[in-house]
């Protein structure tokens, strides 16, 4: 699939073409590497290669040819520029991604507030009969609801993946490089600064680690929340064991120590990107990228609410809101920064993959 917006191409790989012949920065990231295995660069190289960086920017505080000199190379911009385009282009519709990281906070306010109404509503036209949530809104609703909020995105993202694959040229999944990936993936090496110092995300020509602390809060966080809901759908399913969980059931145990991750790394996250500069990321996408953040911290921050209220008053428009916080997450999901998540371990493992079958 060609690229859509080709200036966006010519600029990373005239960049890149300068940092192959200058390979300075060859041991900061997984880019650099990559970079090295050839000397012309086809789009499905650079959309690689946009997609192994992690915007830790330490090879632009690094580098003798920023601004003021003559070659002028931001390469953590013009590698975030792409790769937003690629998430865009491969995923799609694009506009959908384009309206959402220009305002990504209202739509996503918005969007909560049309669908905490929508579940208010339905909770009072069919009052539940069971005990806890189901009080309030019976499970089949429950089902009816999430069930395609969460099914379609996600087939949406698979088929972006899919063509980003086929783009880069990787071949054939080798378990080996698919292990080795979720093992970076897991310590988010590429965000120490490839020598375990930290980046200078923040901090510019000093080094942090704290942006990898607060991705590792997020990351985490939300792998414990998501095998918490997977644990009660199989309790649920399997074992006939209906919610509401005791406080230490697998559920709970799961979940109110990932929900406490998210809201942490989430606004430190937050934080993070208001100190950063701009001009070295995707400066378009800031706004959406920053209303991502907000509503997946409110995400965490309702569901722990939620349990904080139990057997009280609020338990009913807290639901109502909770609920329709994570039903926008999931719709929303293909078109928020949360997707870089599933490209860059989708790019980790195809790097692998042309590693291994370089070496033969």
């Amino acid at each position: 699939m060609p690229l859509d917006t080709p200036s966006l191409a010519q600029e990373a790989r005239r960049q890149i073409e300068i940092c192959n012949a200058c390979r300075y920065c060859e041991g900061f990231c997984s880019v650099f590497p990559a970079m090295t295995r050839q000397k012309a660069f086809s789009d499905g190289d650079l959309t690689h290669l946009a997609n192994l960086c992690h915007n830790c920017r330490g090879c632009y505080y690094s580098c003798q040819y920023t601004p003021p000199h003559e070659f002028d190379l931001n390469l953590p911009a013009a590698l975030a520029e792409l790769r937003q385009d690629s998430w865009e282009r491969l995923v799609g519709p694009r506009w959908l991604s384009q309206a959402f990281h220009s305002s990504g906070g209202l739509i996503a306010a918005a969007l909560v507030a049309a669908l905490t109404l929508l579940i208010a509503v339905l909770s009072l036209r069919e009052p539940g009969e069971g005990a806890g949530f189901y009080a309030f809104l019976p499970h089949e609703a429950m089902v009816a609801l999430f069930a395609p909020a969460f099914l379609l995105p996600l087939v949406a993202v698979v088929l972006g993946l899919r063509r980003y694959w086929r783009e880069s040229g990787a071949g054939p999944l080798r378990l080996r490089g698919v292990l080795a990936a979720f093992t970076q993936a897991a310590r988010l090496r590429d965000l120490s600064g490839g020598q375990g110092q930290g980046c200078n995300f923040e901090k510019e020509e000093r080094y942090s680690n704290a942006r990898r602390w607060f991705h590792q809060a997020v990351m985490y966080g939300f792998l414990l929340c998501f095998a918490s809901t997977g644990t009660a759908t199989l309790l649920h399913y399997l074992l006939g064991m209906e919610a509401p969980y005791p406080p230490l059931s697998l559920p709970k145990l799961l979940g109110i120590p990932g929900g406490v991750l998210l809201v942490i790394g989430t606004i430190g996250l937050g934080w993070l990107k208001t100190r950063a500069e701009r001009k070295m990321g995707a400066a378009r996408v800031w706004g959406g990228e920053m209303g991502f953040i907000v509503l997946l911290g409110f995400v965490a921050a309702t569901g722990l609410a939620l349990y904080a209220a139990t057997g009280t008053g609020w338990v009913a428009p807290l639901l109502a809101v909770h609920l329709a916080a994570v039903l926008s997450f999931f719709l929303l999901l293909p078109y928020t920064k949360m997707v870089h998540g599933f490209f860059r371990l989708t790019a980790l493992i195809a790097e692998q993959t042309l590693q291994a079958r370089k070496q033969g």
